[in-house]
């Protein structure tokens, strides 16, 4: 077993529980061989040894968790982006309140390991340090300016892309609601008279030091947002797309790290690891070659076309052999044999509700609902969805929920809205919008 990292809290950006849709939390297994797209399970479904299509119980799999040390022993990789969320809430130096609100560690602790390893490590040279002792003119007090983009993105207001972007507007270089939107509150009652005693005059002062760094604070992000290209998302993922599965997991993962440094150390950094990718697949295949007592390109050409035969073949037994599974169901043999009847008459044979999937499989039974908490809250419509659809009733309530808030909230609600809601396969996201309009609970937009 591999044990590996996801060192995001938030249980949404993870994919739902193969096995009961449920939002995974840390630590969940992930099927090492399942792919491409990632298999997880809950603890509990993979105790009970779930198993789905090609998964099997005795597949191996890893761990995924962020108990384990990645700078120095003691130091968890979730209690450093603990601590470093500590350092930018608290502020440098205040190393009280960051244990505090690190909990897990003493103020001692906490300030030898962010000196140890943020600053003094000549690896990190641009930390929150180096950016606080920055001279001030690299703050201006004026909105930072945006580089223009090509075809800047116009959302309207509250969609979801504006949501996307955080409220960016392109026509003013800024953001709607503002990082520390209310750091102004504590100057607002602050007046400076001639009377005031020196106590008094040095706390208002001290009072309007602590806003300017808030302010500087609020332009660093500015700063971050726009030297990363942070702005247009979706560029920003569709770039992220050209790499290949195993460096996107790592773009990912990294991401968290690049305020830390700038966008050209960091596009090097993953640019590095895409290439020692490719290098890596490169020796591989010709690790193959050599095993294969390959010794020219010439006959490694022939020996991918006799491969690719070889690989059909194989597929092809395959979905005969899923085919025949048919035989032992006698109605799904009766319409098989119907089906095939029809085609050799020459007719367009009827559509059949069992039948065989492009890839050869047969179609999943309806889920069994007894039992399942929140069963009791369904209506019999309700039940025959969640059982066709195979979705557990609680997941279900959740989906629903959501979608009439945002319907009462925008007055309608469209397809392309809904799937950016639900985040499950885009199908059963279009079985429940449509099921929701049948029903009169929503309405389209």
């Amino acid at each position: 077993m591999d044990r590996l990292a996801s060192f995001g809290n938030d249980p949404f950006d993870k994919p739902p529980c193969r096995g009961c849709s449920s939002y995974l939390t840390e630590p969940y297994i992930k099927c090492a061989e399942c792919g491409p797209s990632p298999f997880l399970l809950c603890l509990q479904c993979f105790t009970r040894g779930f198993e789905h299509k090609k998964h099997e119980s005795d597949h191996k799999y890893e761990i995924m968790t962020s108990d384990f040390p990645v700078l120095e022993p003691g130091w968890t990789a979730q209690e450093e982006m603990a601590l470093l969320e500590a350092v930018m809430d608290c502020g440098f130096g205040n190393w009280q309140d960051v244990a505090y609100q690190m909990r897990t560690k003493t103020k001692e602790e906490c300030e030898s390991h962010y000196m140890k390893n943020f600053i003094n490590n000549p690896l990190f040279s641009s930390t929150l340090l180096s950016l606080r002792k920055t001279k001030d003119s690299r703050f201006a007090e004026g909105a930072i300016p945006f580089k223009p983009t090509d075809d800047p993105p116009r959302p309207t207001f509250d969609s979801v892309l504006s949501r996307d972007m955080a409220g960016y507007m392109p026509a003013r270089a800024d953001f709607m609601e503002e990082f520390d939107n209310y750091a102004e509150w504590d100057l607002k009652d602050i007046d400076f008279v001639d009377d005031d005693s020196d106590i008094l005059r040095a706390l208002k002062l001290s009072v309007v030091d602590i806003y300017h760094s808030r302010l500087k604070e609020r332009q660093r992000r500015k700063k971050i947002i726009r030297d990363h290209g942070l702005i247009n998302l979706r560029k920003f993922q569709m770039l992220e797309r050209c790499y290949p599965k195993e460096v996107q997991e790592l773009y990912d993962v990294m991401r968290r790290f690049a305020r830390v440094v700038g966008p050209i150390e960091h596009d090097k950094f993953i640019e590095s690891h895409a290439l020692e990718f490719e290098l890596r697949r490169e020796i591989r295949r010709l690790q193959e070659y050599r095993k294969a007592g390959i010794k020219s390109f010439c006959s490694a050409k022939v020996y991918e076309r006799v491969k690719r035969m070889r690989d059909e073949e194989r597929r092809k037994r395959t979905m005969l052999c899923d085919v025949l599974q048919y035989i032992q169901d006698g109605r799904a043999c009766q319409q098989w044999l119907s089906k095939q009847a029809a085609i050799d008459a020459g007719i367009t044979p009827a559509v059949t509700t069992i039948t065989v999937s492009a890839t050869g499989r047969r179609s999943a039974p309806p889920l069994n609902l007894t039992g399942l908490p929140g069963t009791e809250k369904l209506n019999e419509r309700e039940k025959e969805l969640c059982q066709v659809v195979r979705l557990v009733p609680g997941a279900y309530l959740e989906y629903k929920q959501a979608l009439l808030n945002e319907c009462r909230r925008q007055g309608g609600l469209r397809l392309a809205q809904a799937r950016a809601l639900i985040k499950i396969d885009v199908n059963k996201t279009r079985k429940i919008y449509d099921f929701l309009i049948k029903e009169g609970y929503i309405t389209k937009a």
